[in-house]
């Protein structure tokens, strides 16, 4: 098989450009073709487009680049416009070059009669899930600019969280690290220094002084061990986190660790009432939603959760006596749905549990300084006890050897 990028014409006289494998020349030809396409040029490729096609995979479509293609597409999808005739437009604005060549693959698979579902699916490291079935239930009902608005809200919803945690932790973040810098400046060269002249005074270090200077002879003289034996620990850990067991057990610890356990909880049900919200509101069944808001959560604990309503949905019981029985859902969700299944407006219901949440975790990551605080004092005020212990105390010490 032999790789070839073409460029071809559509029935509308617009030029499109793309790559395929193919026997030869004449049947990438006979096939474009067949798709209804006019071919301008066929051209074979060599040597550099496996490599070119393998590094292509590493480029990820940025999730601003997907908020903006769903906006976009939602603007002219309102104005009228027909759906390959949008998507057209929005290939020649973006800027995304991975993002362009994804638009280029589904318009051609649109116009060889795909759905643009159906089109979207074939790309699932870009569009997940949620994504493509929404999507569907948007054609199927003929509300696609509705579906394609609540997913862009969803997605804005997401970074815009995403964007507070790194702005709340940035602090917290900033500090540890200049506690370490602070740390390794000390041993390895200060502390050096200080041990020298304490040996030749013949002065007796203390346990403190000891501990640092063993870390600073080991980091030294054993770096080639210890390295290798880090990266050993890290590689595992991370294998481990993927095996079942091991995700249960990280994602468990996710939810119980203080001060961060309370707030991702509040995120995940946020975006859980949120997605099951704007799932129920496109029509698509409730099964089905419990199916694909389990997959959104992000946490094992929570999907099994979510799976297990959807066992006592699947035999006929309500929704909110399933998640009353499971004590990870609070209260007021488990009421909100209540209410929501018995008015029959259990989306309406559901935002307003997502704006609850939201609320809550924008007020947990304003005071999540001040609640960290504390451990960071903690922290700094026992490193700078233990540096100064192990400084100070042999220089008493020696001073006491000078007195004699």
């Amino acid at each position: 098989m032999a790789n070839f990028k073409y460029k071809v014409r559509d029935k509308y006289g617009r030029s499109l450009d793309g790559a395929m494998a193919g026997e030869n020349k004449d049947a990438v030809l006979a096939y474009l073709k067949k798709m209804g396409y006019t071919p301008v040029t066929i051209d074979e490729v060599k040597g550099n487009f496996i490599a070119k096609d393998f590094f292509s995979r590493f480029i990820k479509i940025k999730q601003e680049e997907m908020i903006m293609f769903s906006r976009q597409l939602v603007t002219l999808q309102s104005a009228g416009l027909p759906l390959l005739m949008s998507l057209s437009a929005i290939k020649e604005q973006t800027e995304s070059k991975a993002l362009k060549e994804v638009i280029t693959e589904i318009i051609l698979d649109v116009e060889s009669g795909s759905s643009f579902a159906e089109a979207l699916g074939r790309h699932p490291d870009v569009f997940n899930d949620l994504y493509v079935n929404m999507v569907k239930s948007g054609e199927a009902s003929g509300t696609l600019d509705e579906v394609l608005e609540r997913l862009a809200a969803l997605a804005e919803q997401q970074m815009e969280t995403q964007s507070k945690i790194k702005s709340a932790t940035m602090y917290p973040i900033i500090v540890i690290l200049t506690l370490v810098a602070a740390f390794l400046t000390v041993v390895t060269f200060v502390l050096p220094r200080f041990a020298e002249l304490f040996i030749r005074f013949k002065v007796d270090l203390p346990l403190p002084t000891r501990i640092l200077m063993a870390i600073n002879y080991g980091v030294r003289h054993y770096w080639f061990i210890i390295l290798p034996m880090l990266t050993a620990v890290i590689f595992t850990f991370k294998k481990y986190i993927e095996t079942p067991a091991g995700r249960i057990a990280w994602d468990n610890f996710k939810i119980k660790v203080p001060i961060f356990g309370p707030l991702l909880l509040k995120i995940m049900m946020s975006r859980f009432a949120r997605v099951t919200a704007s799932l129920v509101k496109s029509g698509i069944p409730l099964l089905q939603v419990l199916d694909m808001s389990s997959k959104t959560t992000g946490n094992v604990i929570i999907a099994k959760s979510i799976e297990n309503i959807k066992s006592s949905v699947n035999v006929g019981k309500p929704m909110h006596e399933s998640m009353r029985q499971d004590k990870l859902f609070p209260p007021i969700v488990t009421q909100m749905v209540s209410v929501g299944e018995s008015t029959g407006k259990l989306d309406q219901l559901l935002t307003r549990v997502a704006d609850y949440y939201d609320r809550q975790v924008d007020f947990a990551l304003k005071n999540l300084t001040t609640a960290i605080e504390p451990i960071l004092i903690f922290c700094l005020g026992g490193m700078v006890l233990v540096m100064a212990l192990a400084i100070f105390l042999p220089l008493w010490d020696m001073i006491q050897v000078f007195k004699r």
